[in-house]
């Protein structure tokens, strides 16, 4: 075989439709694309635009309150605390905190969360001492029921109010 012998396989290369070209081809005049104007053209993003008619989304009515102020929490389940204390990521006695949560890479660290809630899948199989912002009342009865305890920085408003 010599360089000069090199083909492509055959189908492997298909031609381009060759557009605005004579009625005669199929393809003329407008090229496949319709009408003349701003639709022909490329570029063009009329996306919620209705011909000058108020948009549906300008239309409808705007309901409910979103709160700029709120804060948003890291998620972190049982089972994946669990399998990262079992891989060595975390460890098992002292304290594990936000920090250490983060520097294991258990729950993304980022400037968009406030803080990591503890929530209730899966199951613990062994006493940890753990402190997060938040948890549910799922999450703290598994880590009791196990033997460990849970410290939460920012406990629900009722239960400060009856403590």
């Amino acid at each position: 075989m010599k360089l000069n012998e090199l083909r492509d396989n055959p189908g492997a290369r298909k031609k381009s439709k060759r557009l605005g070209r004579g009625i005669g081809s199929g393809k003329g005049k407008t090229s496949g694309k319709g009408v003349k104007g701003q639709k022909a053209r490329t570029g063009v993003a009329l996306n919620g635009f209705e011909g000058g008619q108020l948009p549906i989304y300008r239309r409808l009515p705007k309901r409910g309150f979103v709160n700029p102020f709120r804060k948003e929490y890291a998620p972190l389940n049982l089972d994946a605390l669990d399998a990262a204390i079992e891989s060595g990521r975390l460890p098992a006695e002292g304290v594990i905190d936000e920090a250490a949560l983060r520097a294991a890479g258990v729950v993304r660290s980022g400037g968009k969360y406030a803080g990591v809630r503890l929530l209730g899948r899966g199951e613990l199989k062994r006493a940890v001492t753990i402190t997060v912002s938040g948890a549910s009342a799922s999450a703290v009865a598994a880590v009791q029921a196990a033997g460990g305890t849970i410290t939460l920085l920012n406990p629900p408003a009722e239960a400060a109010a009856e403590g």
